[in-house]
């Protein structure tokens, strides 16, 4: 027997001694016979000791380090097996079994998985070659195990070969479940990828996006690694740093590496959470350098120690933070306790792990669990041989249930039973107490439909050889100076959610967010994050949201851009705000001052119709055309004042459409009616026959009132028929949406301002032609002066309107109708009122005859008239003097009375006909 010392931690009672391998019943770890025996493959020892000897040979070497947790397992395979034995499942067929232990070594375990395959009854353990083994008998018909998923791979390669179920109640790793490769692998428990993404949600849950990972250098870490890496990167998870340590605690290399990985962690700061994937003694290893450095952090524990009483009972261990884990849902193991508390009755010579157990148990017993370590290291082998006789009377019962994985122990008897089942279907038919009553290849396809009561809940497995049991979210606590492993909650692999029993559970798991652990600060609503040059997407910058975007919530890849129509957000936003509407309203300032300038411009209007019809027989009235035009000209007037309200307020269909064409229409019947009469001014001081013949054929004026008007009328008729006026939204003011009206075709405004303007113009020509007329009564000048306001006013209003924008361009063409309003209303009445009401003198017929007659005189002498023209003219002439002489209230007897300046009254008759100059000035005056 070799003595190995061996420094284990804690509960873990290592550096044991295990015997040599002389003959291969020695290889066995333990045993009992029965009909039908089932293999059994658990890591009772951590390590395989090497070899020292040089060079190697191919000699299967003694194990160090006794781990109570897999030792516990071992006892959990052979209680399962005794009850069912003692129970009437089987129908008096009894189970026997086969434990060898593989030292977490893949070299042991392909040793013992070959023996497995030896054929039944062969004294040599000889396996067979054949092609086909549908009729082979092997040495057992299924196996409970192997600890480890590294293990797990390699005996199921080689147990494929005659389809051998293995049924494994703790390898978890997730490419077990590819049937393809592992065609005759089974578990009672999750595959790793119920449990990466357990932890991936929990580190989303709580906040966390920046963390580290130390995992073991087999295939059980590297796959661990890679499944948590895909459910990190789903949840938006960025690992900072991988470490990984060696699997064999004798690699030269494990403890620099694990100095590495210390100092790893502590030089990342911002990470203060490590997921560790990592074997029982890895992890003791791990944690008591970490101690020594200090190190405080949130510690996410796999299921291979998530519930290992050794490492929570390390000294000082609570100051490593707080340790979350997942462990496997456990049942009732009740009889299994029972079952330990007589262990110390059974008989050791079929078990080395009990007889090893005990060996090392009466040294070390009566020390508490942190003197173990001491205890072991200073032990020889003598003094175990001289205590072994004394096992009885140090035995602990306490000692092994305080160390007691309930998930493992749990999953190692349901693996049991479910080959139990099994075995029953293939044994209804059958007799089974001859071993070759059936193949281990036909207890897989039975295994496959087998269905187990665990907690009145009937479970089988799934296609992929996998049982679908929850998770226990496992949180370490220190109660009373002593850490104990609590459950916090339930995660449910098929619904993806934690299940808490109480509020208290849920709190101490909202607690775990008061932790941070993050590469960045997080993004506060109203900014996105801006990736830097760090390859990990959790590494960024916090920059606000854009003018117009907004982000509702904490750490947004993007900010939301709001709908620029009706909406707008300011820089580092977390809304948007709808856009104020704005129009032109009554209660603006401006609006009010321009409605103001209207209503003046009403009331001067309506005073001036006073004015004009208590003046109605007046020269100055009669001389403007009569009542009836001045009134025409005046309602004209009004309406374009009133068109200035339907440019203000809210704009609506009815306002858009009526605005421009009441402007246009009520614009064009005011310059209609000015035009008629600078013709008339004109056909009346026109001393030019041809003109004068051009004029009287020109000259009609309702005619003409109604034709210009009605082309107007036409115009806006098509324009509203064809492309009307609408209302229009305009969005181009960021944060503001301005209502007004599309006029709907420029060309139709256009052309209907061009019309007016045309018209305009030839008023003005004619205007101006008359310019020159008696200064009191010279109506032609300050029509003149009111053409050339309107042309002034609209010719400046084309740049502006164009430019303009916003709320106060109706308000640019209100100022325009004013101006042009107010200009021609001005210059066509105020002159004649001021004359009405301050030069009263004026405005009688005989001073209106007098200035005609001075301009007469004054004008004959400078025009060229022939004595044709005049004698042709001359009857026209008498007959307008007669007119004239017959409204004249001082006419007596047909003589008219003319008073010339400088001269007494003359009175006479009608002149003579052949007085050519006497003649034109009398017809002159009489108009």
């Amino acid at each position: 027997m070799a003595f190995v010392t061996f420094l284990i931690p804690c509960f873990v009672i290592g550096t044991d001694i295990a015997f040599s391998c002389q003959n291969t019943d020695d290889f066995v770890g333990a045993s009992s016979p029965g009909d039908i025996v089932i293999g059994g493959l658990f890591a009772v020892h951590s390590e395989m000791l090497r070899p020292e000897e040089y060079p190697m040979k191919p000699v299967i070497q003694n194990c160090a380090g006794f781990e109570i947790q897999i030792f516990l397992q071992t006892l959990a395979m052979i209680h399962a097996i005794e009850m069912i034995n003692n129970s009437t499942l089987l129908s008096g067929v009894t189970l026997g079994y086969e434990i060898y232990d593989t030292c977490a070594e893949v070299t042991k375990a392909m040793a013992s998985a070959l023996r497995f395959l030896s054929k039944f009854n062969s004294s040599e353990d000889v396996v067979e070659f054949k092609c086909n083994y549908s009729d082979y008998i092997p040495r057992i018909k299924a196996i409970v195990g192997a600890s480890y998923s590294e293990v797990s791979m390699a005996v199921s390669r080689l147990l494929a070969l005659q389809l051998i179920p293995q049924v494994s109640p703790a390898s978890s790793a997730e490419i077990l479940s590819d049937k393809i490769r592992f065609p005759s692998f089974f578990r009672t428990i999750p595959s790793d990828f119920h449990q990466t993404r357990a932890m991936a949600h929990l580190i989303c849950e709580s906040g966390w996006n920046w963390i580290g990972v130390i995992a073991t250098d087999d295939d059980n870490g590297r796959f661990a690694l890679e499944s948590f890496g895909v459910q990190a990167m789903a949840n938006n998870v960025c690992i900072a740093f991988k470490e990984m340590l060696p699997a064999y605690l004798s690699d030269n290399t494990f403890h620099t590496k694990v100095d590495r990985a210390i100092e790893k962690i502590v030089k990342e700061t911002r990470v203060n959470v490590i997921v560790v994937f990592m074997r029982q003694f890895h992890v003791l290893k791990l944690f008591k350098k970490a101690i020594e450095r200090n190190v405080n952090k949130i510690w996410i524990a796999s299921d291979n120690w998530a519930a290992a009483v050794k490492i929570s009972t390390i000294p000082n261990i609570r100051q490593l933070g707080t340790i979350v884990g997942f462990g496997f849902k456990s049942g009732d193991i009740s009889t299994f306790q029972d079952f330990l508390r007589k262990l110390h009755e059974k008989p050791t010579d079929n078990n080395q792990f009990l007889h090893e157990y005990i060996m090392l148990l009466s040294v070390c017993a009566q020390l508490e669990y942190h003197d173990f370590q001491m205890c072991i290291a200073n032990q020889s082998q003598d003094d175990l041989l001289q205590n072994v006789e004394n096992n009885h009377q140090i035995w602990r019962d306490d000692f092994l249930n305080a160390n007691i994985e309930t998930g493992f122990i749990h999953n190692t008897i349901l693996a049991v039973y479910a080959i139990a089942h099994a075995i029953k279907g293939q044994c209804k038919d059958r007799n089974c107490k001859d071993p070759s009553a059936f193949t281990p290849w036909e207890l897989l396809e039975e295994l496959k439909k087998v269905t187990v009561i665990d907690d009145d809940k009937e479970i089988k497995f799934d296609p992929n050889g996998d049982m679908s049991t929850s998770y226990d979210v496992l949180l370490w606590k220190e109660i009373d100076g002593h850490m104990e492993i609590t459950t916090m909650a339930e995660y449910d692999p098929e619904k993806g959610d934690f299940i808490f029993e109480d509020e208290e559970k849920k709190k101490e798991f909202l607690d775990l967010k008061k932790v941070q652990s993050t590469c960045s600060q997080h993004c506060r609503p109203g900014q996105m994050k801006k990736v830097t040059e760090s390859p990990h997407t959790c590494c960024y910058e916090c920059v606000h949201c854009p003018e117009n975007h907004y982000s509702n919530q904490t750490d947004m890849d993007y900010c939301y851009r709001c709908n620029n129509k009706t909406y707008w957000a300011p820089i580092n936003s977390t809304t948007c705000y709808r856009k104020a509407i704005h129009f032109l309203a009554w209660t603006d300032w401006f609006a009010i001052f321009l409605l103001l300038l209207s209503a003046f411009g009403v009331v001067l209007v309506l005073s001036i119709s006073v004015i004009f019809a208590k003046n109605l027989n007046t020269p100055v009235v009669k001389a403007s055309g009569g009542l009836t035009v001045c009134y025409i000209i005046l309602f004209s007037h009004f309406l374009i004042f009133l068109s200035t309200v339907f440019f203000i307020d809210e704009p609506t269909e009815f306002k858009c459409k009526t605005r421009q064409a009441l402007f246009g229409i009520s614009f064009t019947l005011c310059i209609s009616c000015i035009l008629i009469k600078s013709l008339k001014i004109l056909l009346a001081f026109s001393f030019d026959p041809k003109l004068q013949n051009f004029l009287k054929c020109v000259y009609k004026p309702v005619p003409t009132v109604v034709t210009c008007t009605g082309i107007q009328v036409i115009i806006c008729t098509f324009w509203l028929i064809f492309r009307t006026p609408f209302v229009k939204q305009n969005f181009s003011i960021p944060r503001t949406i301005i209502l007004e009206c599309n006029e709907g075709s420029i060309v139709a405004f256009g052309i209907m301002l061009g019309y007016i303007a045309a018209l305009a113009f030839i008023c003005f020509i004619f205007a101006f032609k008359g310019r020159k007329l008696p200064e009191n009564y010279n109506e032609a000048k300050f029509i003149t002066f009111g053409m050339l306001i309107y042309f002034i006013a609209w010719i400046v209003f084309i740049p502006v309107y164009a430019t303009t924008f916003g709320k106060y361009l109706p308000a640019v063409e209100i100022i325009v109708v004013l101006i042009s309003n107010y200009g021609i209303l001005c210059c066509t009445f105020l002159p004649k009122c001021y004359i009405i009401i301050y030069k009263q003198e004026t405005n009688t017929k005989s001073a209106f005859l007098k200035m005609i007659y001075t301009y007469s005189s004054k004008s004959a002498g400078s025009v060229a008239v022939s004595q044709i023209s005049l004698d042709s003219k001359s009857s026209s002439s008498q007959a307008a003097i007669s007119d004239s002489c017959k409204s004249e209230k001082n006419s007596v007897n047909g003589n008219c009375h003319f008073q010339v300046p400088g001269q007494r009254l003359i009175k006479g008759k009608v002149l003579p006909k052949n007085t050519a100059r006497t003649m034109a000035r009398k017809r002159l005056s009489s108009i």
